[in-house]
């Protein structure tokens, strides 16, 4: 059997609505960009939803807009994607790394205060794997030393921890619409705030900074001006286009990943050699804590990790790695001598992460296939304790 690592579930409605958009004369940002937009606002229970090109522009223009930029400090994880320290330093500001909780992988909040100096300017979180930060803890603690709060939401759009959802307590929250999240066009992103006034900021920043786009002049020509230098990050109606009907989903589609973790968890509860993360408290959809499950992710013995992601693969079943510490990336190390012990338990679970498939569509047997397989390759490699090491 071959079960890949992520397959979509775009079909026939989204293939209809590409039809429309490509049938009419705007291509850009339109009406079908603003339709998402009221969309996603409304799920969430956000004031304000700006589509742009990715969760990396979303993250950048969330600082340019806060005005966070050279000489300043952000507070962030080191167990993230690359993008979200990168675009701390697109910003011109320094990412400051603190070390996650070994229980979950996300951004320690007990932490933040020793991290902070006269140069921090905010606090970067990132809902590892779906699972939310402690956010009532990190806006607290924003609030006291006067920091903005910068939600990288790209695992998690469904997710809700104590009662919070995800960017209900940022000053801005980021989301990513790439090829595997739980709702895809492909290449996309998006900032929720609560401020009109960043909201309209960050609208002419994804466009150069101009006062208008095609669309509007389009319609009606008028003069348009640039009042600061922005940056060409605005979702187009293409990718806007297959959203909406995703939007609708969700939530059943979260059930279906939701069960199949359950099962993943329940199998691998009595593998010696391997751990799975914590999941805060409940799920369901009126649960007051619940993880987004946007991935599963396996801690092995890091001595046998890459054979067994040979292994693993070699028998038809998808892995990938999420992720490496960021602070020991070759860039990372050299730009600000980083190195190995810095943050520990970063290190330990970018060390021993393996990450298994995980989507809607996955069949029982697909489901079966895959717990088979890991198991027989972790027990192959594990040593005879069955220790972690």
């Amino acid at each position: 059997m071959k079960v890949d690592f992520y397959r979509h579930n775009l079909g026939e409605r989204e293939v209809q609505r590409l039809r429309e958009v490509l049938g009419g004369i705007i291509l850009t940002t339109g009406t079908y960009v603003a339709d998402f937009e009221a969309r996603f606002s409304e799920y969430l229970g956000c004031a304000h939803t700006i589509g742009v090109t990715s969760c990396t522009a979303a993250l950048h223009l969330s600082l340019l807009g806060l005005d966070i930029g050279p000489g300043d400090e952000v507070i962030t994880t080191p167990m993230t994607f690359m993008a979200t320290s990168n675009a701390i330093i697109h910003a011109g500001a320094t990412p400051v790394f603190v070390d996650v909780e070994p229980d979950t992988g996300n951004l320690d909040a007990s932490r933040i205060e020793a991290a902070i100096t006269p140069r921090t300017k905010a606090v970067m979180p990132v809902h590892l794997y779906g699972q939310m930060c402690d956010m009532r803890a990190i806006r607290g603690i924003a609030d006291r030393h006067g920091l903005a709060v910068i939600e990288d939401c790209a695992h998690c759009i469904e997710g809700i921890r104590d009662g919070v959802r995800p960017g209900q307590l940022g000053d801005a929250a980021c989301f990513s619409f790439y090829a595997t999240k739980n709702i895809t066009s492909g290449e996309g992103g998006a900032i929720t705030v609560h401020s009109p006034e960043l909201a309209a900021r960050l609208r002419s920043l994804r466009l150069h900074g101009m006062t208008s786009g095609a669309a509007e002049r389009h319609l009606h020509f008028r003069h348009w001006d640039c009042e600061e230098i922005g940056w060409k990050y605005n979702m187009d109606n293409i990718q806007a286009a297959l959203l909406p009907d995703q939007i609708k989903e969700m939530e059943d589609w979260l059930k279906r990943r939701e069960a199949i973790c359950q099962r993943y968890e329940e199998a691998f509860a009595g593998v010696a050699g391997l751990r799975t993360l914590k999941v805060v408290g409940s799920s369901g959809s009126k649960a007051s804590n619940r993880s987004a499950r946007h991935l599963f992710t396996l801690l092995v013995d890091p001595r046998h990790r890459d054979a067994l992601l040979e292994t693993i693969q070699g028998a038809g079943v998808g892995v990938a790695v999420n992720y490496r510490a960021v602070h020991l990336l070759k860039v990372y190390r050299k730009r600000f001598g980083f190195e190995r012990g810095t943050f520990p338990v970063a290190e330990q679970i970018g060390d021993a992460t393996i990450t298994i498939p995980l989507f809607p569509s996955m069949t029982d047997a697909e489901v079966a296939y895959v717990i088979d397989t890991v198991t027989a390759a972790v027990t192959h490699f594990r040593e005879p304790s069955g220790a972690l090491s």
